[in-house]
């Protein structure tokens, strides 16, 4: 019998991902509440991990969507990765991290295992905010994480907003889900710099056969909607089932993964949780 899937949210950007055999951890934040002095920003963390690290266990890799930014590689975060076998993450970020693999969009790199097992991971665009924002936020990376067979497990959308780039990765892959950045971040000026409601409705609409979490939208000051404002705006268009929610400190299981937008042996409503 095929293995389920896990999500466990430690808390922010930073959920282990438990697929085919390997896991996963996105963007690594350990640090305790703190101020954050970027030069052109000032971040605020205010709740700390729901996880230390070594209650995660080993971890086979790190999807880093960028390092520039300490709510999504803190100071903790930096130290874990050390420990880990495979960093993906920016080209950029690569350099200066001196170690991983920086990936440029599109870009694909195979993390193999023990057994024979291996998963295909491709960099995904992402722009950190609107338009022009790019020499201000730096570069940022998604991920779409396939078997070598050419299915779609899992799209980690990083810190973006909904944008042709982001359509053209709904043209390209079909996930069974959706790792949505949310949040609707905002850090100077009246825009925001990850996803709000409309973005991540828009990605349920790009995404039809894909389960939907949204994630990075607690735990910082400049977080300006809340998990539940997600779920009330998914639950008014008729979308509720879709939103998978992940609570922090909690694990969520779904049967296995077909990819390309199904889940196997379950519908829509199936999910199971665990302490």
């Amino acid at each position: 019998m095929a293995e389920p899937v896990r999500f466990t949210l430690v808390g922010g950007p930073t959920l282990l991902i438990e697929v085919e055999g390997f896991r996963l951890l996105t963007d690594p934040t350990f640090d305790d509440p703190g101020v954050y002095d970027l030069g052109a920003v000032r971040l605020e963390k205010r709740t700390g991990p729901a996880l230390a690290p070594e209650a995660l266990g080993p971890v086979d890799a790190v999807l880093l969507s960028h390092d520039q930014h300490a709510d999504n590689l803190d100071r903790s975060g930096r130290a874990f990765l050390a420990g880990v076998g495979s960093v993906y993450t920016t080209p950029e970020g690569a350099r200066r991290l001196g170690r991983g693999t920086g990936l440029g969009t599109w870009e694909q790199a195979l993390l193999q295992g023990g057994g024979g097992r291996s998963l295909v991971v491709t960099a995904t665009p992402a722009r950190h905010g609107p338009a022009g924002i790019e020499p201000i936020s730096g570069p940022v990376t998604g991920f779409v994480v396939s078997t070598p067979d050419q299915r779609d497990l899992v799209y980690v959308t990083g810190d973006t907003v909904w944008w042709e780039g982001t359509a053209e990765v709904a043209r390209r892959f079909h996930p069974s889900v959706v790792v949505m950045f949310t949040g609707r971040a905002q850090t100077r000026g009246p825009f925001h710099l990850t996803m709000d409601g409309n973005d991540a409705l828009e990605v349920a609409q790009a995404f039809p056969g894909a389960r939907l979490i949204g994630i990075h939208n607690e735990g910082w000051a400049h977080f300006t909607e809340s998990a539940a404002d997600l779920e009330r705006a998914f639950a008014i268009l008729g979308q509720g089932e879709r939103l998978l929610v992940v609570e922090r400190g909690r694990t969520v299981e779904l049967p296995s993964l077909r990819g390309n937008g199904s889940l196997e042996e379950a519908d829509l409503g199936s999910a199971h949780g665990a302490a």
